[in-house]
This record gives structure tokens, C-alpha cells and sequence, in this order.
């Protein structure tokens, strides 16, 4: 038995043919930015898989591991009009929204006029997020859940697709604040980024050292990342994978009757968590060359949609339990 969301009807034969021409895409996607960054496919995969089930990551990692690098070929690999912003202390929320300005015409009227800020781009790189403070950082709340600003009590929409794609140092690194709960919410995935595996480590030394680079090259348009983000929303889903995620999800929240997550988790996630599951599930499947995800699907996807949605107890802390612990023990009761 499968569930299917709220959808225009589409028969099984153009399900198909949907999917084997966005599975062509994707492969010439994972071969444009293979290009440029060596190594590091979990990181590529599910950086994609977040970009295709429509929603924002998080890249975690210490400096050096070409996570702006990973962003900026994304941007030209699929065709986006991107725009970066370096998070510094300074930054203020008007220097991402944009603001309004006093102009006077030639009979001396006076009126304002909205000059737009880098927001409003298909791709927006937030490097090093966590430098700001978390005044600035809440700045990008509304446009990443609603898809629009409000400015003087105006509305302004973005530009769809929009994706937010924000890079970050760990938190022990001097100079940085924690992200706001309800922004580290509105991220689909994150996605840690370990260091390179020694293969890929030499194949970097041997081929960004030289006199040139590999230079990303565009291979899609943003018309058809929609499509393709489309048909991933219309893909059925086992009813199997329906119910691992909701007793996955339920399972990381305190007093639902799991001992483990009410020893060690002060908050859990929330129903948010389920959905991006749901998606991420469907968008791992077509990037796998599947048709339906599976219960293997949300295995693999646990730990990036729900780490960053849960906390730790003092207690848990003390005792040197890591987010990732408690998640890898949820998984295995699924």
C-alpha cells in the first residue's frame, strides 16, 4: 500500500517517463559538480537531495573543506542566480533584506523607494552564518518558511526556486553564535562535512595546484529544477515508510514513552521534522534512481534532518552523549 499527497493525477507510464528524464538530468548534475569537488559524496549527495526536495542546508565543517566551494558550483551546475553574503559581527538585517530609501523628484516630492537586498536570489550562499548574531541570522526566518519579506509592512516576494544554502564553523571555533532554534528548524538537512578520504585528498593536490582549475559548467535551468522538484512531491510512498517515520520522529520526542530520549533529550523535533523526511526520502530515491523510497531511505536520512532539531540534556552532555548517539540508537528501533 502507498500514499500519495494531494496531486494532480499523473498516470504510472508518465511517472515513469517523468522520472527517467529527471534521473538523465541528475546524472549529468552529480557529473558537473564531480567535476570541480573530488571526493566527499555523502556531502554532494545530500546537499543535492536537499536542493531537490526544494528546501535549505546547512553545511557544517571546519574551514579548508570546500563547503563555499560546494555552494558556488551548485549555483552554476544548476543554473541559479546566486548571491553570497559573509556573515561578520557587524552585519545587520537590512544588509540581507534590503532597505528603504528618501528620494525627492524635481517638483520636491519626496517618497521611498525599496532597494532590494541580496536575498532576493534563486541561491543565496550564507557563508559562515554563525559569525553574525543571532539578530541577523533571524533575518533570513521569513523568507526561508514563507518564501517572502516583509519590509515597511510591505511584501515582497522571492524569486522561486529560492534556497538557502548556509555554510558554518563549528561552535568552538572562537568568534561564533549558536543559531536560534527556530532558524536551525527552518534547514531541511545538515550536513556535516568530515575530512577527504586520502584518495581524494591526493586527487585534490594533484589537479588544484596547477596553473588551472577545473571550471564548473552549466547543465540545467531552474525551469526544470521546479519540474523535477515537482515530480519528486508527486512520487508515491509506501505506507512501511509512512510508519518509520512517524515512530522514528515521535520516538525523538520526551514523554512518548522511550526511556532513552527522556534520559537524555531536553526538546525533541517537531512536525516539521516528519516533512522533511517525507520529502527527503522521495528526493534520495530519484537521486538513487528509484521510484518509491524505502525504510533504508529514512535510515540513511535521520541523522542530517533530525540533529540539528533536538537538544541535549545536562545531564546527557555531562556524560559525553552526542546528538548523533541518541539518533543512531532511534534507528535502530525502526
Amino acid at each position: 500500500m502507498s500514499v500519495m499527497v494531494k496531486e494532480s493525477p499523473i498516470s504510472e507510464t508518465d511517472m515513469v517517463a517523468e522520472a527517467e528524464k529527471a534521473l538523465a538530468d541528475i546524472s549529468r548534475i552529480r557529473d558537473g559538480v564531480g567535476r570541480v569537488i573530488f571526493g566527499q559524496e555523502n556531502v554532494v549527495e545530500r546537499t543535492l537531495v536537499a536542493v531537490l526536495a526544494g528546501g535549505h542546508a546547512l553545511l557544517v565543517g571546519v574551514p579548508g573543506l570546500a563547503k563555499t566551494k560546494l555552494v558556488e558550483t551548485l549555483g552554476i551546475v544548476l543554473g541559479l542566480d546566486s548571491r553570497r553574503i559573509q556573515f561578520t559581527p557587524d552585519l545587520m538585517p537590512s544588509d540581507i533584506l534590503g532597505s528603504e530609501v528618501m528620494e525627492q523628484d524635481e517638483t520636491g516630492k519626496r517618497s521611498f523607494r525599496f532597494i532590494s537586498g541580496p536575498i532576493f536570489a534563486q541561491l543565496l550562499m550564507a557563508d559562515e552564518i554563525n559569525r553574525a548574531s543571532p539578530r541577523t541570522q533571524s533575518a533570513l526566518l521569513q523568507a526561508m518558511q514563507e518564501y517572502h519579506v516583509t519590509i515597511a509592512g510591505a511584501r515582497y516576494d522571492l524569486p522561486a526556486p529560492f534556497h538557502v544554502l548556509a555554510t558554518q564553523n563549528p561552535l568552538e571555533q572562537e568568534g561564533t553564535y549558536p543559531l536560534p532554534e527556530a532558524q536551525l528548524d527552518r534547514f531541511l538537512m545538515q550536513v556535516d562535512i568530515l575530512y577527504p578520504e586520502i584518495e581524494a585528498e591526493r586527487r585534490i593536490l594533484l589537479e588544484t595546484t596547477g596553473i588551472e582549475d577545473a571550471k564548473a559548467q552549466n547543465v540545467l535551468q531552474p525551469a526544470r529544477l521546479k519540474e523535477i522538484q515537482t515530480l519528486i512531491r508527486r512520487m508515491p510512498v509506501p505506507e512501511s515508510v509512512v510508519e518509520a517515520i512517524l515512530t522514528l520522529v515521535r520516538s525523538a520526542r520526551p514523554g512518548q514513552g522511550n526511556a532513552e530520549t527522556d534520559k537524555h533529550v531536553a526538546w525533541g523535533p517537531g512536525p516539521r521534522a516528519s516533512q522533511a523526511l517525507m520529502l527527503c526520502t522521495r528526493a534520495r530515491a530519484l537521486y538513487d534512481g528509484r521510484l518509491a523510497p524505502s525504510v533504508d531511505d529514512v535510515r540513511a536520512l535521520a541523522e542530517p534532518v533530525l540533529q540539528h532539531r533536538m537538544a541535549l540534556t545536562f545531564a546527557a552532555r555531562a556524560e559525553g552523549t552526542s546528538v548523533r548517539d541518541v539518533v543512531a540508537k532511534l534507528v535502530k528501533g525502526i
